[in-house]
């Protein structure tokens, strides 16, 4: 009897063992499709986003070409920020992004802020300089053009270029350095504006 029940069970164990090793064969033509229409499609997306930038380029081609540091700029009012330049934008309109002469590559950042204005230096890419004349305000704020920060943890410093107001935005590496410079570009813009630029 137990003989029989042995010979029963593996007669209904064989099916399941059989269906258990056979698999569906992998349809490799279909995953390739998928993974080709795939790479077609962040392919143009970053086409699309790279026209729309020369596009956005193109708008702003009537800024002028962005002004160099002077050979003799004076003693620096502040020790120098290093730290990361995040963009620049329309004054007022954090997600308006200039990308002229190279004003919407982030990159690091190294400012110096004397007499004579202030001096980005930024390794890799363009550097420029804002006369004194030309900062109109700082201010901590937390975001600029696709970058979110906490509340404060960007320096945002409004200049004039060109008859166009910009906001450009600053990350020291040190973000309690902030406060200080909004503070001396401040005081710096309320002597020019009540004393004219020095000579």
């Amino acid at each position: 009897m137990t003989g029989i029940t042995s010979v029963t069970s593996a007669k209904h164990l064989l099916p399941l063992a059989v269906e258990q090793k056979s698999a569906d064969v992998t349809d490799w033509a279909a995953r390739l499709g998928w993974v080709v229409g795939l790479l077609l499609f962040i392919a143009l997306v970053y086409w699309l986003m790279r026209q729309g930038w020369k596009w956005r380029g193109a708008l702003q081609s009537a800024l002028p070409e962005l002004p160099t540091a002077p050979e003799t700029t004076g003693p620096a009012v502040l020790p120098v920020l290093v730290g990361r330049y995040h963009g620049s934008t329309t004054a007022g309109q954090w997600l308006d992004r200039i990308v002229a002469h190279g004003l919407g590559s982030r990159s690091r950042v190294e400012l110096t802020l004397t007499d004579a204005g202030l001096d980005v230096v930024r390794p890799g890419a363009d550097d420029f300089f804002v006369p004194a004349d030309q900062l109109r305000e700082a201010r901590l704020d937390k975001g600029i053009a696709g970058k979110v920060l906490a509340e404060g943890g960007l320096l945002v410093v409004t200049w004039e270029h060109g008859g166009t107001l910009l906001d450009s935005g600053f990350r020291s590496d040190r973000s309690a350095d902030h406060p200080a410079w909004v503070e001396a570009i401040n005081s710096m813009n309320h002597l020019i504006t009540t004393e004219g630029p020095a000579r």
